[in-house]
C-alpha cells in the first residue's frame, strides 16, 4: 500500500497535466488546420484506442511518463496532393511556431487555474512566525514570535513565501532585507547579513543556516485523551498521565511524543516492536509496556494531546490561517502565485548552471510520487498546489531550449524566422542526437538524486 498510493497519484497527476499539455498542441494545430493522425497520452503499445470520425485516433498507451500528437507532415510519411494543405511542415513559420508552444502555454494555463481553486476553496497555511533564533537570524536580531512579513520588499504570507524570498540571496551571498512583526504588532526592518554564510550552506537547509526555524505551540506531553480499544488503552494510559520517558529517552515536550514513538516502535526490518514508557500520575511514576499499531505504516498508540489554553490558542490563530479568497480577487492570487514559483524556479535553474544551487535540487519521478501522495492526503487544496507547480515546472522545463523539446523547435523556428530558409535536416538530426543525451542526462540525475534521498 505505501507504493500503490503514490503510484496512484502519480498516475492520477501525470494523466491531467499530459493531457492538458498535448490538447494544447491539438486544439492550435486544428485551428492552424492542420491534419491531426494520433492524440496519444502515454509513450509505446495502446492499451485503449479509438478512432474518431474526423480520422485522429485517440489513445491510452502503456508508458504513462509523458504523451505525444502526431500530425501530418510530409517529412515523416506520404501526403496525397489533395490533403498538402493539411500537412504540418506546409504551415507558416508563425503558426508551426504557436502550435509547439501551446503545450507549455496550456500548462501554464493549467498551473493559474489549478491555484486560482486553490485559493477559492481555501488553503491552510503556516504563517512565517519564527521559533528560537539562533546564529546569524539571531545575530541580526530576530527573536522568537517574530513574524516574517516581508523579503526584499516583496511580502510574505506563509513559510513558502519567505523560503522563496530567501533562498536567492542566500545562494547568491548577498545581504537582505526582512521586515518582521513582532507579538504587540510593531514592524521593524532586519537586516540579514547572508554574505556571511559558509561554503558548506545547503538551499535545502536555508532555515537551518540562517539559525531560523518555524513557531511550534508549545504543548505539555500530556495525554489530553486516549482512544478506546487503542494500544494506550490496552496498556491502562489514561487522560491527565504525564509522559516522563519514551524508552531511554527523556520527554519533554508533545513534539517528542510525535518523533520519539515512530523512531522506537520499529525495528531495523520495518516490524513493530514493544516499547516501554515511564508516565507520571498523581504524583506516582508508573512503568508501561505497550505494541504500537500501524496505521498506514506510521506506529500509533492511540492518544491525543491535551486542547491548548488561551494564550496558545491565541498564538495558534497568528501563525496559522486559512487563505481563502472570493473568484475574482482570487485569479489576482493565482496569477500572482504563478509569477512567484516561475521566477524562483528560473532563478534556481540559472543557479544550478552556474554552480551557486546544487543539481540536488533535480527531482525524478519518485520523489513526484511521494510528493503526489502526500498532498492529496493533506487534502484537496494541496494537491491543487501540486498540480500547479508540477504543471508549472512542465510549462518551464518543454520551453527549455533543448532539441527533442518544444523549446528547442521553437528555436529552429526562431533561426528560421531571422535567416528566411529552414534549419538544415542534418543540423536537426545532430540537434535530436544531443537533446536525446541531454534528456537522457537529466532524467538519470534526477533519478539518482530520488535514490539519494531514499537512501539517506
Amino acid at each position: 500500500m505505501d507504493i500503490l498510493g503514490p503510484v496512484f497519484w502519480l498516475l492520477v497527476a501525470l494523466g491531467l497535466l499530459v493531457t492538458f499539455h498535448e490538447f494544447g498542441h491539438f486544439w492550435v494545430a486544428r485551428r492552424c488546420g492542420v491534419r491531426v493522425l494520433t492524440f496519444s497520452v502515454g509513450f509505446g503499445r495502446a492499451l485503449f484506442s479509438r478512432t474518431a470520425r474526423d480520422g485522429t485516433c485517440y489513445q491510452v498507451a502503456a508508458i504513462p511518463l509523458g504523451g505525444y500528437v502526431k500530425m501530418l507532415d510530409e517529412r515523416e510519411q506520404t501526403v496525397t496532393p489533395e490533403h498538402q494543405h493539411e500537412a504540418f511542415n506546409r504551415k507558416p513559420v508563425g503558426q508551426r511556431m504557436a502550435i509547439v508552444a501551446a503545450g507549455p502555454v496550456f500548462n501554464l494555463i493549467f498551473a493559474v487555474a489549478a491555484f486560482w481553486l486553490m485559493f477559492v476553496v481555501g488553503v491552510p497555511e503556516t504563517r512565517p512566525v519564527l521559533g528560537p533564533t539562533t546564529g546569524l537570524a539571531a545575530e541580526a536580531g530576530l527573536n522568537e514570535g517574530d513574524m516574517i512579513t516581508h523579503v526584499d520588499g516583496r511580502r510574505a504570507d506563509s513559510w513558502t513565501h519567505a523560503m522563496l524570498g530567501l533562498m536567492k540571496p542566500a545562494l547568491d551571498r548577498r545581504e537582505t532585507t526582512v521586515e518582521v512583526e513582532n507579538r504587540s504588532g510593531a514592524t521593524r526592518s532586519v537586516r540579514l547579513p547572508l554574505g556571511q554564510l559558509g561554503p558548506d550552506f545547503n538551499e535545502e537547509d536555508t532555515l537551518e543556516h540562517l539559525g531560523m526555524q518555524p513557531w511550534r505551540p508549545p504543548l505539555p506531553p500530556r495525554i489530553g485523551e486516549v482512544q478506546a480499544g487503542s494500544a494506550a488503552d490496552a496498556a491502562g494510559l489514561a487522560a491527565g498521565d504525564r509522559l516522563v520517558s519514551i524508552g531511554d529517552e527523556p520527554v519533554s515536550d508533545w513534539r517528542d511524543i510525535a518523533t520519539l514513538i515512530p523512531a522506537q516502535a520499529l525495528d531495523e526490518n520495518g516490524e513493530v516492536r514493544t516499547i516501554d514508557l515511564t508516565v507520571e500520575r498523581d504524583g506516582r511514576v508508573l512503568e508501561r509496556s505497550i505494541t504500537p499499531a500501524l496505521d498506514q505504516g506510521r506506529p500509533v498508540i492511540g492518544i491525543q494531546a491535551p486542547p491548548p489554553d488561551a494564550a496558545t490558542q491565541a498564538e495558534m490563530q497568528r501563525a496559522f490561517v486559512v487563505l481563502r479568497h472570493g473568484p475574482v480577487e482570487a485569479l489576482g492570487q493565482a496569477v500572482g502565485e504563478t509569477w512567484r514559483l516561475t521566477t524562483a524556479t528560473l532563478g534556481i535553474l540559472g543557479r544550478m548552471i552556474t554552480g551557486k544551487a546544487s543539481l540536488s535540487n533535480l527531482s525524478g519521478p519518485i520523489t513526484i510520487a511521494q510528493m503526489a501522495d502526500s498532498s492529496a492526503q493533506l487534502g484537496l487544496s494541496r494537491f491543487l498546489f501540486f498540480l500547479g507547480l508540477i504543471s508549472l515546472s512542465l510549462a518551464i522545463i518543454n520551453l527549455m531550449p533543448i532539441p527533442m523539446l518544444d523549446g528547442g523547435h521553437l528555436l529552429y523556428y526562431t533561426v528560421e524566422v531571422i535567416k528566411g530558409s529552414p534549419v538544415s535536416e542534418s543540423i536537426q538530426i545532430a540537434g535530436q542526437y544531443l537533446g536525446l543525451v541531454m534528456v537522457l542526462g537529466l532524467m538519470s540525475l534526477a533519478i539518482f538524486n530520488d535514490i539519494l534521498r531514499l537512501i539517506t
